[in-house]
Order: structure tokens, then sequence, then C-alpha cells
């Protein structure tokens, strides 16, 4: 029996769906409810540059070989760069019917040359190819930026190590204090984490750097296009070699995640140190009042907001690793519009990541450091291991060593005495080997300078780690 389809009703349904990729196969349109649920454009057209850098490269591609003329590729080209300018200056309309920046391009670049020619850039790819591929192009540019901040970060921390390289405070373990350590140690310990976030990210860089534009929705792409050209065209090292692989692949999304969260770990670590040396009771630092706020009630109160805020913004971070992993782990290979979630973590993460990485290098840069604070904070009982060591160049094993600075500690607190105010004979009667060169201990810049080893917090030791970060720097600042 033949099948009779009424133009009328094939005219509606071509009008309800005009904008749609893939409208050709449904005979009703979409729910409204449904039409808001599933549209993205509220969010990805961030990519729009991304997508429209991608689609000139495919365009040349397509040009390469031969289904499109050199005209139409000029007018293709011509049109981009427009629709480009448009999302620049604010001038692109969205009109119903665009639900992701693909389609909104699209849209626009058929009105501007003609639905016959602006309709053969689609030739051969997928909405499935082309995201992964603008997501990729975005996201590499976005992390060479917070690669630039980082590197500024590090910068910051160098030169305030070298103005403190004689400054000595408590460290802590345990949040007790512990041994003396210069201040430039303290900061440059951040630097070191820093420096391993740094180099993550570069290598993230180089991992995502896989092309998988050619892949099509999931079989690759039957026309024979140059995808080593298009690898090229666009900056990548290569193409990716598995096409259902390429167009379900989502790794350097959760990998960028990652990386935000490690890194911003580290600075609600530093954010909290330095929280509790600039509070009255430790008054080791002041943030600047660039970096404070007020109370409205209480005005004698400055409260180092900027830290705070990096603190609890670090959980928000970790928030959008774990739903693009819970969002990776439910689904089945290659493509799943589950992936659309992909992207508005991906975007907060970056923002958030960029204001974070300029907020705590403000603050580092402009903080002002009390020494005499620090110096008030020393006590000699922080020299205990100082004592052992003095014991273990007398001759005496450490086991031993530790366990007679213990009780040297131990009858100091019985006696009310700092353990330096300790009489000769009372060190005699706890180890013989105890002499007048004892009292040689009592002087804490000797104790930080006698850390020469590499990584140590002597003088010389800081300078070394201090050169070192900045040929790192050096070797990896374009």
């Amino acid at each position: 029996m033949e099948t009779t389809i009424k133009f009328s009703s094939l005219e509606k349904s071509i009008k309800i769906e005009d904008n749609k990729l893939w409208g050709g196969r449904f005979e009703k349109g979409l729910d409204p409810l449904m039409e808001e649920f599933n549209a993205s454009l509220r969010f990805d057209k961030r990519l729009y540059s991304a997508d429209i850098t991608g689609s000139i490269a495919y365009a040349k591609a397509l040009r390469k070989c031969d289904l499109l003329k050199e005209n139409e590729l000029n007018l293709i080209e011509e049109g981009l760069e427009n629709i480009r300018s448009e999302w620049q200056t604010g001038m692109f309309v969205i009109k119903g019917g665009d639900e992701d920046i693909h389609t909104a391009n699209e849209r626009r670049l058929k009105e501007l040359i003609g639905a016959d020619i602006g309709g053969k850039l689609h030739t051969g790819r997928s909405r499935n190819d082309q995201v992964s591929t603008d997501m990729k192009i975005w996201l590499r540019d976005s992390l060479k930026e917070l690669l630039k901040y980082m590197l500024k970060l590090i910068e910051v921390i160098i030169k305030r190590s070298l103005q403190y390289t004689d400054a000595i405070m408590p460290g802590y373990t345990h949040l007790q204090r512990a041994q003396p350590v210069y201040f430039s140690h303290w900061l440059l310990s951040f630097a070191f984490m820093y420096q391993q976030d740094c180099e993550r990210l570069i290598a993230a860089l180089d991992r995502m750097n896989v092309c998988p534009l050619g892949s099509g929705a999931i079989s690759g792409n039957p026309f024979n296009i140059d995808r080593d050209f298009l690898a090229k065209e666009l900056g990548f090292k290569s193409c990716s070699m598995n096409s259902m692989h390429a167009v379900g692949d989502r790794d350097f999304v959760a990998e960028f995640h990652f990386w935000s969260s490690l890194t911003v770990i580290h600075f609600s670590k530093m954010a909290e140190d330095l929280l509790l040396f600039s509070t009255k009771e430790f008054s080791f630092i002041e943030i600047s009042d660039s970096f404070s706020t007020g109370s409205s009630l209480m005005p004698q109160k400055k409260n180092a907001d900027s830290l705070e805020l990096i603190r609890g913004k670090s959980g928000r971070i970790v928030g959008n690793l774990t739903a693009i992993l819970v969002v990776l782990k439910g689904i089945p290979s290659t493509f799943n519009k589950d992936l659309q979630e992909d992207k508005e973590g991906m975007f907060d993460s970056f923002d958030t990541m960029k204001s974070l990485i300029q907020v705590i290098t403000g603050a580092i840069d402009t903080l002002t450091l009390n020494r005499n604070k620090c110096i008030e904070a020393l006590s000699s009982d922080m020299l205990a291991t100082d004592i052992a060591y003095y014991l273990v160049r007398k001759g005496v094993s450490f086991r031993k060593t530790h366990e007679l600075a213990g009780s040297v500690v131990s009858t100091a607190e019985r006696l009310g005495l700092e353990i330096h105010n300790l009489p000769l004979n009372v060190f005699k009667e706890i180890s013989e080997h105890f002499d007048e060169d004892i009292r040689l201990l009592w002087n804490f810049e000797n104790s930080v300078n006698q850390y020469t080893v590499k990584g140590g917090t002597s003088k010389a030791s800081v300078l070394q780690q201090i050169n070192f970060l900045k040929d790192w720097l050096k070797d990896n600042t374009e």
C-alpha cells in the first residue's frame, strides 16, 4: 500500500524543527519542557570560538578531498569569521531551536551564505566528534592561561622568599611547635607543591592534545578526510586512533578536575597556615587590607576573607570532580547525552581556579611579616632535637640521645625553667657527656643553619631552592 504524506503536515514538522541538525527523522516537535531540558546553548556558547576554529579547519579538509569548491570554502570561512565577530561584539542573535552552540553557528552560517553551501560543512561530521574537539580546543587554551598564573604565583613566592632569608620562625608538626625554620623555607614548601601542580598541568595538556575531529558519530569518516591535516591545522600533536574512544572520551575533563582539586587543596592548606599566622594569638603576619574585609558589627575586626574563601571554594572544586566522575561511571561506551553535563562544571572550575590563583598570589605578594613576633614565639625546648644531635657528636647512639634529650625537657618542666637556663650540673646529672659547650646550642640561627643538606632549612639550602625554582621557571616560561 502506497503511503501518502500531506505536504502541509510535513511543512509544519520542518518548521518546528527548522534549526535542528537531526529533525528529519521526527514528525512532531519537541515538547517545550523537553526543548528547555535538552538545550545547552546557555552554557556551551562559551565554546563559540573553538567551534568556529574547528569548523574552519574541517571546511579546509573537505576542500582537500574535493567535497567543497574553492569559492565555497571561501564563503564558509568568511561566514564563520563574521559569526565569530558577532559573538565577540555581542551582536549574535540567538533564535528558537538553537539548542547548542553547533546548531546556532550552523544556522547562522546558512543565513549568511545560504543553506546549500552552509549545509555542506557538516558532511561526514557529527556533533559527537565536533563537541569533543571544541572542548579540547577551549580547555587547552584555558589551561595554558591557568599555567601562566601558576608560574606567576611561584615567581611571587620566590621574590618574597628572597626578602626573608634571615627571618626565623617556629616550624610546626601536629600544630605544635617543632623546630626553628626560616620563614622562606616555609614559603618555599608551597612553591614546590605548586611546581608539581604545574608539572601535572603540563603533562595533562600533553595528554589531551590529541584531535578527535574526523571520528564521526562512532565509526569514523567515510570521505577520506585527512585527519593528520586536521590535527596540525588545529594545533594538536596527533589525531585519535579509535573513533569509538574519541567520541566518548572525557578523561581530559576529569583530569582537569582532578588537577584543580589537588591544586586547590594545596591552596587551602596554605590559606589555613596564613590564617593561623595572622591571628592575634600568632601575629606572625598581617594580610593586606586589599585582601581583607571587616565586620558589619565589630569595628575592630579585620578578616582575611580572601583566605577563607580559598578554603571554602576548594569544596566546590572537589564537588565538580565528583560530578564528572559519577557521570562517566554511569554511562556505556561511546557518546551518550549524559556527557552534556561535562561542560558547566568545567567552566565553573576554570573560572574559580583563575580567581583563586590570582587572589592567593596577591595575598602573598602584599602580606607583611612581623619578624619580632616570630622570634618571640621561639623557645629553647624547640632545640631539644639539637641536644640529641649534640650528644650524637659526643659518640652516643641516637636512640639513647633521644631519651636523654627527653629527660632534659622533663627536668626543665619539673623545675619550672627554660632548658637554656638549666645549670650545667643538672645537665651532667642527666649525662656525663654534657659539657660547657652545651651553651653554644642556645642560638636559633646556628640551629637552622646546621641543616645544610639539600632540602634543609639553612640559608644556603634556601638559596639553593630558590635558584632551582628560578631555573625551572626559566625552562617553563615561554
